[in-house]
């Protein structure tokens, strides 16, 4: 018999096993590349962020997982996935029976969690470390590193906007005294001062704090909604406030306008202060404050979403963080918080 076109059955049944052959190829081709890219996935999900996906760079018990992954994910056998993940017999079946049993550190990871939830989720894993020691789990630091990165565990950080308040010169600065070097042997030698920003749904937010370059322990504080001088002038006196007989610190600050006032330069002159001030627009003068505004930012404003508090709401929240950072943040220096370091050498009440 033959069709219209003068074919022969014979040739429409070649043409017919021919083309389920074409198609048969085409889908083993597809299979093969769904593998791959689930290879490369799968890798990079192992090796995590920063690492590259690079199968090659698994170890044994990646490989494990990996062809353990694949079997489930395309319904095939281990054995027939060894040799594309670059695995011996022996090996894939002496991690398998590793995989099987419990975690080492699986007791460990509730108290990691809870030291984590503990401090608002703002510690990595060095002031964990100190939380569980100071709770009698004596663990050494590397193991609840790689207890937390394996699980994911860890702050939310961000890249932090910088708040530059220097607005041209209004008259001769005072000299850098200090040089860069955030230094002190004993508390209210050496103040470091600085203004930022924060900006929520309903505006924006000023901190202005003074940091005792001693320990790093925030003095007194101010936060507005504006960025002006009597926010400034209210800040260093209250500082000032807890001053001792005798005492009289270098102020250290950039060149913003808030610092070249005269009420600024009174109040300074009244309470012996030596006046200090950063090159111009060289944030790394003044790096004890920008330090301190880098920790703010990081564990109490991009580690929370504050977006549709109201501005008193924020407000309240972040003088509640500044008790807590001076109060019982872990300072890893210390293995305890600023305030009962200073406590403990008979410094403060």
């Amino acid at each position: 018999h033959r069709d219209d076109g003068g074919r022969s059955l014979e040739d429409m049944r070649r043409e017919r096993d021919g083309i389920r052959s074409q198609l048969t190829r085409m889908r083993a081709e597809r299979d093969e590349l769904e593998i791959e890219l689930e290879i490369i996935r799968y890798a990079k999900e192992l090796l995590g962020k920063g690492r590259g996906a690079d199968p090659d760079n698994l170890t044994n018990a990646g490989r494990t997982r990996l062809v353990l992954h694949l079997a489930d994910r395309f319904a095939m056998k281990p054995r027939d996935l060894l040799g594309r993940c670059g695995l011996s017999r022996s090996t894939f079946y002496d991690n398998g029976k590793r995989l099987g049993r419990p975690e080492r550190d699986e007791w460990l990871l509730d108290p990691v969690r809870r030291a984590f939830e503990q401090s608002r989720e703002r510690y990595g894993y060095r002031r964990i470390w100190r939380m569980l020691r100071d709770q009698g789990i004596r663990v050494c630091a590397r193991r609840v590193m790689k207890l937390m990165t394996r699980h994911g565990i860890a702050p939310k950080l961000r890249s932090r906007r910088r708040c530059n308040s220097y607005s041209g010169e209004h008259g001769p600065a005072p000299a850098n005294l200090v040089n860069r070097r955030f230094h002190a042997k004993a508390p209210n030698r050496l103040w470091a001062a600085d203004i930022t920003e924060f900006r929520i749904g309903e505006g924006k937010i000023y901190p202005s704090p003074v940091i005792d370059c001693y320990d790093g322990m925030p003095v007194a504080w101010g936060t507005g909604t504006s960025p002006t001088a009597e926010l400034a002038d209210t800040m260093l006196e209250q500082a000032c406030a807890t001053l001792k007989d005798g005492e009289h610190p270098v102020i250290h600050s950039n060149r913003g306008c808030h610092y070249r006032w005269p009420g600024w330069i009174r109040i300074c002159e009244r309470h012996g202060l030596t006046r200090s001030m950063s090159a111009k627009g060289c944030s790394p003068d003044n790096a004890a404050a920008e330090g301190f505004f880098g920790r703010l930012k990081q564990e109490f404003y991009y580690n929370q979403n504050h977006q549709d508090d109201s501005i008193d709401e924020f407000i309240d929240a972040l003088e509640a963080y500044l008790v807590w950072y001076r109060d019982e943040r872990i300072k890893t220096e210390y293995g305890m918080s600023i305030r009962r370091h200073r406590q403990a050498l008979g410094l403060m009440a």
